[in-house]
């Protein structure tokens, strides 16, 4: 069983995260995994905290001479801003003697859109801080950390997983034609906002500005593809092992997610069933020792039943406009109960194309869950093992033969 947990505040020392659960034999690329970690800072429209952060996992337990053991792996990920804040985040009960960084005073409107409120009401807080340092998208650093391991256990099977920005605001990107995988793994690095249609973006960056000048923020969409994956990942006989629904709970837990699609997602409740099932058809050719079987279309994004079908896996999440404006939206003062503008805390103006390496990093590691439930091992030698002997047992029921030749 495949499973993570993290620890940290956003002005905290350090993050923490523990997964457990991975093969042993599995070599760790580390500098891929500060490349997710780096990617995750980036995009247009981030604030000055990606400007202080520099981030990179340590590993502290779990590996040996780069490997994997089969053992907890732990990792941490330092705040660098943590000399600004130890005055106001010292864990002690008194600040501890050379702590550095302003005392600030304590948060107490809440604002709207964030956990402020209700999390202040669910753990009787009267300092909103304790609710919003770790409610705060800053822990999805450790997240992306465990992503890229997951990643790393995907590719030794050869599944591969891209993003790309379809949507900022108003501007989006149309339907169909879908952007193919290949499209979507050419986007450069440097991309500002990491969308395959560079007028697209040019739009989407000038929604960005308007919205920075007006003191206002913008949320938007993007897409999340694995290529490479095999049938039969998740399984439609109880409701909690279906892959479509764990996907979509890992991608609604981003902070800021408000709605997650498969394939057509919401677009499929709009057209007649003729237009939305993919048909399933024998191929053409009839070439000899070939999948007998195609797929002319892949509108359910590579699940049915809440089952992998071989096709592409295609999942899309859709994030509102971050809760902290420059120009804050009416709220209450907690401690009179009076109107009061809401708390403004460092953010960003837009965060979509990181939250899309986010959503890559919680895809890969449900699909590592999957493949994990499906192929089992304990090592990566048997991990691949299965993998392979399951896929073969696949391509063989599904490969049309020539009939023998009978002769007298």
């Amino acid at each position: 069983m495949l499973r993570f947990l993290t620890a940290g505040e956003s002005h905290g020392q350090t993050l923490v995260a523990i997964l457990e659960g991975m093969p042993a034999g599995l070599a760790i690329d580390f500098e891929q995994i500060t490349q997710d970690l780096r990617r995750r800072q980036g995009g247009y429209g981030r604030g000055q905290r990606m400007a202080i952060e520099s981030d990179r996992a340590d590993f502290i337990a779990g590996l040996r001479r780069g490997r994997t053991t089969g053992a907890p792996i732990a990792l941490l990920i330092a705040n660098k801003d943590w000399k600004n804040w130890q005055l106001t985040m010292h864990v002690e009960p008194e600040p501890p003697e050379g702590a550095t960084g302003a005392n600030r005073a304590a948060v107490v409107r809440p604002r709207p859109g964030h956990a402020d409120l209700a999390g202040g009401l669910k753990y009787e807080h009267d300092d909103l801080r304790d609710v919003l340092e770790r409610a705060s998208a800053r822990e999805t650093a450790a997240r992306v950390a465990v992503g890229a391991i997951a990643r790393q256990l995907l590719t030794s099977v050869g599944i591969e997983v891209v993003s790309h920005v379809t949507g900022i605001g108003e501007v989006v990107l149309p339907d169909d034609p879908p952007i193919a995988f290949l499209t979507a793994a050419a986007i450069a690095v440097d991309s500002p906002l990491h969308c395959a249609d560079p007028r697209a973006e040019t739009a989407m960056i000038a929604a960005i500005d308007r919205a920075r000048e007006a003191g206002d923020t913008m949320g938007g969409s993007f897409e999340v593809i694995a290529r490479g994956v095999p049938a039969g990942l998740g399984s439609h006989v109880q409701w909690d092992r279906r892959l479509d629904g764990r996907l979509a709970q890992a991608l609604m837990s981003i902070p800021a997610i408000k709605a997650v699609g498969i394939g057509l997602g919401v677009e499929a409740a709009r057209r007649p069933g003729s237009r939305v099932h993919d048909e399933i058809v024998t191929r053409a050719d009839g070439a000899a020792d070939a999948s007998a079987l195609a797929r002319p279309s892949n509108r359910a994004g590579g699940l049915e039943g809440g089952v992998t079908n071989g096709e592409e896996l295609r999942v899309s999440a859709f994030m509102k406009p971050i809760s902290t404006l420059m120009k804050p939206l009416r709220s209450v003062d907690l401690t009179t109960l009076e109107d009061a503008p809401a708390a403004i805390e460092r953010s960003d103006v837009c965060a979509v194309p990181a939250a899309a390496v986010v959503g890559e990093a919680v895809v890969c590691f449900v699909l590592a869950q999957a493949l994990l439930e499906r192929c089992g091992g304990d090592s990566m030698r048997q991990l691949q093992s299965h993998f392979a002997e399951i896929n073969a047992h696949i391509t063989r029921r599904l490969t049309r033969r020539r009939a023998a030749v009978r002769t007298s």
